[in-house]
């Protein structure tokens, strides 16, 4: 199926790193060259611009390439960035043939270069800021989009026990596990009360439906967390895995289609002509979903989008507050206010009055 050259709308553009994120590349090297079979110098080290959140980096080699994802420096919320979580979770699934980079070395030596650490291999593809795809062709876009809910579903029926991640996640209720972690980390970066967010936070913590199944969830899969093939509509690997843990697999669905739902923006589908893109309607992807998983609906969809509204905008809150700091990945982060959590809030706040 063609697919026209790539002309915008990637989030995987590669930058010289940034001052705040400089490190000893010597050292690094040393260390790899350690403690990875096959890794040898020189290197190249280069800064991924998308993400707000772990600093990531290219690193180019005569005979391979790799990523670094480390732990930003600064004053960090505890249970933030969790490296050591992605790595867990990314060696797992390479026992697996699911579509995940390899995960090499692990270094929580922060003498080599000032914080935590982990390599993977490097895997070519986009990473889609454009959620329209400007660079596909109708069919192409269609096929692209089946894939990543028939990856997204191939995860949600992986046996995490058999993978030994029984423990990765705390027994209970994910969404109140999740309402709680975010509210306590939107308390703890708040620049300025935001009263919205303090009535949604009321209202989640009082609609918790029950959790009816339980599974791996990659917690941030969204269209520029997944990359997509160089040459082919596919997805070629799963990133970003901070958020990972086991709970509830609704929360992986209804954030992936959260375009379908959106104000208008690069990350909404909203004042877009779908057929004409090759968009699928969001009916037509809810119920290849559920029968992958064999399910018959999507209950308590109110309360899920009402929860995503208010996660993103605890995470743009903590965005705003690195920012702040001086410790932001992202050059984008200087662009957020409260204003936009507000956005974010009174989103929120619809879901639950349709709820």
């Amino acid at each position: 199926m063609p697919i026209a050259p790539a002309s915008s709308g990637f989030a995987s553009e590669t930058i010289a790193v940034k001052e705040a994120h400089r490190f000893d590349e010597a050292r690094l090297a040393t260390y790899l060259a350690t403690h990875v079979e096959g890794f040898a110098g020189p290197v190249t080290i280069k800064q991924f611009e998308g993400g707000q959140s772990n600093p990531t980096y290219f690193l180019q080699t005569p005979s391979r390439n790799y990523v670094l994802r480390r732990k930003p420096p600064g004053k960090l919320i505890k249970s933030a960035h969790a490296v050591e979580r992605e790595y867990r979770v990314m060696r797992a699934l390479n026992a697996t043939d699911f579509p995940v980079p390899k995960a090499l070395v692990l270094c929580e030596d922060e003498s080599i270069i000032g914080t935590a650490f982990f390599l993977m291999s490097h895997v070519p593809g986009h990473a889609r800021a454009d959620v329209a795809m400007p660079d596909l062709e109708p069919a192409a876009r269609a096929q692209l989009i089946r894939s990543y809910v028939d990856t997204l579903a191939d995860l949600h029926l992986l046996d995490h026990v058999a993978l030994g991640l029984a423990d990765f996640g705390p027994p209970g209720n994910y969404f109140e596990r999740q309402v709680s972690r975010w509210s306590r980390q939107f308390a703890e970066t708040e620049t300025e009360r935001v009263a919205e967010m303090h009535e949604l936070i009321a209202w989640l913590k009082g609609a918790i439906p029950e959790q009816a199944r339980t599974s791996i969830v990659h917690g941030d899969y969204s269209f520029n967390n997944v990359l997509s093939h160089p040459t082919e509509p596919r997805v070629a690997a799963v990133l970003d895995w901070e958020l990972s843990t086991i709970g509830d697999p609704m929360a992986d669905f209804t954030y992936l289609t959260q375009p379908w739902f959106a104000p208008p923006g690069e990350r909404s589908f909203a004042g877009r002509d779908l057929d004409a893109l090759g968009i699928p309607q969001y009916a037509a992807v809810r119920d290849r979903y559920c029968e992958r998983m064999g399910q018959a609906s999507i209950p308590h969809e109110n309360f899920y989008r009402a929860f995503h509204a208010f996660r993103s905008s605890a995470i743009l809150q903590g965005i705003i507050r690195r920012a702040l700091d001086g410790t932001a990945a992202g050059a984008m982060a200087l662009a957020f206010t409260p204003a936009d959590v507000r956005a974010g809030a009174l989103r929120g706040l619809e879901y639950a009055k349709r709820a």
